[in-house]
């Protein structure tokens, strides 16, 4: 999608097919949109209070308005003149963009980041807006038998009002946002294709097409044997009950060096790559079972951060590791009751086959430490039980570290893609103790603290480095009716780079 911005007073003077203008629910309006209601004989004011009410995300579309010549203006809901922030702000640029994806749109122009938002930049609003296009503009259809060209969305071009003074940090947002729209599709469609599709070896193919498209990412995807080669006994373990050779993904990005870069060794991201979970002998139910495909989105949101970060050559250094398998019931399979060695040398009792992400992630984590990085992130689906903590709000994180955590949990509020800080307590070590191994992959007083039990696991292969854990379990896609891959944490894991660079 094309990008682009400009600056100008005279609202009503834009040529487009659609112009957003923002109204607040008092009825107040917009500098944008009070310059459009006096070029046009009051049209605005007269529709306010009885057809839109200004609710944040409420649209209006009023076609052809005299004396403007916008073919249609967009009254778009601001909420509440006193509580305008930059969430009112995010819903109602996604619901513009959506408007204008629903009305079959090729091209589309918004006024609302000329409205002041006191807890924000013009940086982060246009990001926001281009993130906005870019989803709303997302359309999956790779697996249809005869996908329909006249479903897919036509909005190509987005143009974004500013403020003059503002232009420079509105091109930078845009082109970040763009980058990270890019980024958020590539995670989705990951995430939305099918585990018959999206194997292993498809997620190993698709990462080395990333290096061949970006000379910046050297990418190594290591098989089977040399999968042993590296004692990574516990992630092996999980891959043993499926026909399908499991994969150990290596990206590794190199920018031009920051002379404001805050890091010595590189940032490790670590993506759960599971890419279907039957639960192995600890079998799940039936019902939504075939939502496990989404269980590879941890691995999923690694290749949208190295394919934003690339697009806008970013200037640190990143690793991108991701154990990849599936985790299926066979007579091969790994048993409730069976005793594993991870690449540490440290052994594990599986107690639950069904707890299989921390078995990959575990023998990962140790890999991470021959790059003696300044920061590893595990990203992962992990738990329900953070889920039924969390719902599909807010991600779980996890840090013994202080101002890791604070970074990441800053960084998850201005890209409003949010996470909440969880303990990962010595004190809930006791519940992996195990009479047979040196740790339990599960702990041992049933349901209690489950995603707490989780991270307190991966924390015991993470002490060699500043370490935090994304359970992402329950943002990572959603269900029903809008049943898809959400792109998250994509945002989050951007907006943090970004910041140690200071780029």
């Amino acid at each position: 999608m094309e990008f682009s911005t400009q600056s100008t007073s005279a609202f009503h003077q834009v040529k487009t097919t659609a112009l957003a203008v923002g109204v607040f629910a008092d009825g107040e309006l917009s500098a944008a949109a009070d310059v459009v209601n006096r070029a046009a004989g009051g049209a605005l004011k007269s529709v306010i209070g009885h057809d839109f009410l200004g609710h944040v995300g409420e649209t209006l579309v009023l076609h052809n308005v005299a004396g403007v010549r916008a073919e249609r203006i967009v009254l778009v809901g601001l909420g509440k003149q006193a509580s305008y922030g930059i969430k009112a702000f995010q819903k109602a640029q996604n619901a513009f963009a959506k408007q204008c994806v629903a009305l079959r749109l090729t091209q589309a122009t918004s006024a609302l980041a000329t409205v002041p938002c006191p807890d924000s930049n013009a940086r982060l609003l246009a990001r926001l807006s281009a993130q906005a296009a870019s989803n709303a503009a997302y359309y999956y259809d790779a697996t249809m038998g005869k996908p329909d060209p006249k479903l897919r969305p036509k909005l190509k071009k987005f143009d974004l009002l500013a403020n003059r003074a503002d232009l420079k940090l509105v091109q930078t947002g845009l082109t970040e946002g763009a980058a990270l729209g890019e980024g958020m599709a590539l995670t989705r469609t990951l995430g939305n294709l099918p585990g018959n599709i999206c194997t292993p070896t498809y997620l190993g193919n698709q990462a080395k097409a990333l290096g061949r498209q970006f000379k910046s990412i050297k990418v190594s995807v290591l098989e089977k044997k040399q999968i042993e080669a590296l004692g990574m006994g516990s992630f092996l373990s999980v891959a043993k009950g499926s026909n399908e050779p499991p994969r150990f993904i290596v990206m590794h990005y190199k920018g031009k060096a920051a002379p404001k870069a805050k890091s010595k060794g590189p940032i490790v991201l670590v993506g759960k790559g599971i890419t279907f979970d039957t639960g192995g002998i600890s079998i799940k139910p039936a019902a939504t079972m075939d939502e496990m495909k989404f269980d590879m989105c941890g691995a999923a949101s690694v290749f949208g951060t190295m394919l934003a970060i690339a697009k806008l050559q970013w200037p640190g250094e990143l690793v991108g590791l991701i154990p990849t398998c599936e985790n299926m019931p066979s007579g091969t399979a790994t048993k409730p009751g069976d005793v594993v060695k991870s690449m540490s040398g440290q052994t594990i009792e599986v107690l639950n086959t069904d707890a299989e992400g921390r078995l990959i992630l575990c023998d990962a984590l140790t890999y991470a430490e021959r790059y003696k990085p300044s920061t590893v992130i595990d990203i992962a689906t992990l738990t329900g039980a953070c889920i039924v903590a969390l719902g599909t709000v807010n991600s779980g994180l996890f840090s013994p570290d202080d101002e890791l955590a604070e970074q990441l949990l800053a960084a998850g509020k201005r890209a409003l893609d949010p996470a909440w800080r969880l303990p990962v307590e010595d004190e809930y070590q006791d519940f992996l103790k195990s009479n047979f191994a040196d740790m339990a992959n599960i702990g041992n007083a049933g349901p209690k603290a489950g995603a707490v039990t989780a991270a307190c696991f991966l924390a015991r292969f993470a002490k060699a480095y500043r370490w935090a854990h994304l359970d992402i379990a329950g943002t990572s896609w959603l269900s029903g009716a809008q049943k898809g891959a959400s792109g998250r944490p994509v945002p989050l894991l951007l907006e943090y780079l970004l910041e140690q660079t200071g780029k």
